[in-house]
Protein backbone atom coordinates (compact mmCIF):
# COMPACT_ATOMS: atom_id res chain seq x y z
CA UNK A 1 0.00 0.00 0.00
CA UNK A 2 1.32 3.42 -0.98
CA UNK A 3 0.13 6.56 0.73
CA UNK A 4 1.10 10.17 0.24
CA UNK A 5 0.01 12.42 3.08
CA UNK A 6 0.16 16.20 2.89
CA UNK A 7 0.40 18.46 5.91
CA UNK A 8 1.15 22.06 6.76
CA UNK A 9 -1.85 23.76 5.23
CA UNK A 10 -3.83 26.39 7.04
CA UNK A 11 -4.93 29.99 7.11
CA UNK A 12 -2.41 32.72 6.46
CA UNK A 13 -2.58 36.40 5.62
CA UNK A 14 -1.47 37.75 2.28
CA UNK A 15 2.31 38.17 2.06
CA UNK A 16 2.74 35.45 4.65
CA UNK A 17 4.39 32.06 4.32
CA UNK A 18 3.53 28.40 4.70
CA UNK A 19 5.55 25.23 4.31
CA UNK A 20 3.76 22.16 3.04
CA UNK A 21 5.06 18.64 3.50
CA UNK A 22 4.22 15.37 1.80
CA UNK A 23 5.25 12.11 3.41
CA UNK A 24 5.32 8.88 1.43
CA UNK A 25 4.64 5.62 3.21
CA UNK A 26 7.32 3.87 1.15
CA UNK A 27 10.70 4.54 -0.33
CA UNK A 28 10.37 4.34 -4.08
CA UNK A 29 12.83 2.30 -6.10
CA UNK A 30 12.99 5.20 -8.51
CA UNK A 31 10.88 8.14 -9.50
CA UNK A 32 10.63 10.41 -12.47
CA UNK A 33 9.34 13.34 -10.49
CA UNK A 34 7.48 14.57 -7.46
CA UNK A 35 5.13 17.48 -7.87
CA UNK A 36 2.64 19.79 -6.26
CA UNK A 37 -0.73 20.55 -7.79
CA UNK A 38 -3.56 22.69 -6.53
CA UNK A 39 -7.26 23.05 -7.12
CA UNK A 40 -9.71 25.79 -6.23
CA UNK A 41 -13.51 25.38 -6.23
CA UNK A 42 -14.87 25.58 -9.75
CA UNK A 43 -11.44 25.30 -11.32
CA UNK A 44 -9.47 22.43 -12.78
CA UNK A 45 -6.50 21.06 -10.95
CA UNK A 46 -3.36 22.92 -11.99
CA UNK A 47 0.29 22.08 -11.80
CA UNK A 48 2.36 24.17 -9.39
CA UNK A 49 5.89 22.79 -9.14
CA UNK A 50 8.01 19.73 -9.87
CA UNK A 51 11.29 18.30 -8.67
CA UNK A 52 12.85 15.48 -10.68
CA UNK A 53 14.94 12.51 -9.66
CA UNK A 54 18.09 14.42 -10.57
CA UNK A 55 16.99 17.40 -8.45
CA UNK A 56 15.94 19.71 -11.26
CA UNK A 57 13.01 21.96 -10.44
CA UNK A 58 10.36 23.73 -12.44
CA UNK A 59 7.52 26.05 -11.50
CA UNK A 60 4.31 27.44 -12.85
CA UNK A 61 4.70 31.05 -13.91
CA UNK A 62 2.18 32.12 -11.30
CA UNK A 63 4.37 30.91 -8.42
CA UNK A 64 7.88 31.27 -9.81
CA UNK A 65 10.05 33.32 -7.48
CA UNK A 66 7.70 32.79 -4.54
CA UNK A 67 7.50 29.01 -4.09
CA UNK A 68 10.34 26.52 -3.65
CA UNK A 69 9.95 22.78 -4.07
CA UNK A 70 12.40 20.37 -2.48
CA UNK A 71 12.70 16.76 -1.39
CA UNK A 72 14.79 14.61 0.88
CA UNK A 73 17.61 12.45 -0.44
CA UNK A 74 15.46 9.39 -1.15
CA UNK A 75 12.34 11.14 -2.36
CA UNK A 76 10.00 9.92 0.35
CA UNK A 77 9.29 13.41 1.64
CA UNK A 78 8.38 16.40 -0.50
CA UNK A 79 8.17 20.04 0.54
CA UNK A 80 6.74 23.24 -0.81
CA UNK A 81 7.91 26.47 0.77
CA UNK A 82 5.40 29.15 -0.10
CA UNK A 83 6.37 32.77 0.42
CA UNK A 84 4.68 36.05 -0.47
CA UNK A 85 1.33 34.30 -0.55
CA UNK A 86 -1.57 35.87 -2.38
CA UNK A 87 -5.33 35.30 -2.03
CA UNK A 88 -5.29 33.66 -5.45
CA UNK A 89 -3.02 30.96 -4.00
CA UNK A 90 -5.99 29.71 -1.99
CA UNK A 91 -6.61 26.10 -2.97
CA UNK A 92 -6.33 22.50 -1.93
CA UNK A 93 -2.74 21.47 -2.55
CA UNK A 94 -1.97 17.93 -3.66
CA UNK A 95 1.24 15.94 -3.60
CA UNK A 96 2.03 13.79 -6.62
CA UNK A 97 4.68 11.19 -7.38
CA UNK A 98 5.52 9.53 -10.67
CA UNK A 99 7.43 6.52 -9.45
CA UNK A 100 8.24 2.83 -9.40
CA UNK A 101 8.01 0.79 -6.24
CA UNK A 102 10.38 -1.87 -7.56
CA UNK A 103 12.66 -2.30 -10.54
CA UNK A 104 10.09 -4.53 -12.21
CA UNK A 105 7.12 -2.33 -11.37
CA UNK A 106 5.16 -0.37 -13.90
CA UNK A 107 5.68 3.33 -13.28
CA UNK A 108 2.60 4.70 -11.59
CA UNK A 109 1.11 7.97 -10.47
CA UNK A 110 0.36 8.46 -6.79
CA UNK A 111 -1.67 11.23 -5.19
CA UNK A 112 -2.14 12.54 -1.70
CA UNK A 113 -5.49 13.54 -0.25
CA UNK A 114 -4.73 17.25 -0.28
CA UNK A 115 -4.27 19.98 2.29
CA UNK A 116 -6.20 23.24 2.36
CA UNK A 117 -4.35 26.52 2.04
CA UNK A 118 -6.35 29.69 2.58
CA UNK A 119 -4.81 33.11 2.08
CA UNK A 120 -6.74 36.10 3.37
CA UNK A 121 -6.31 39.62 2.08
Amino acid sequence: QVQLVESGGGLVQAAGSLRLSCAASVRFFSFTSMSWYRQSPGKEREWVATITGDMNTDYAISVKGRFTVSRDSVGNRLYLQMNSLKPEDTAVYYCNAEAQLYSFSIPSTYWGQGTQVTVSS
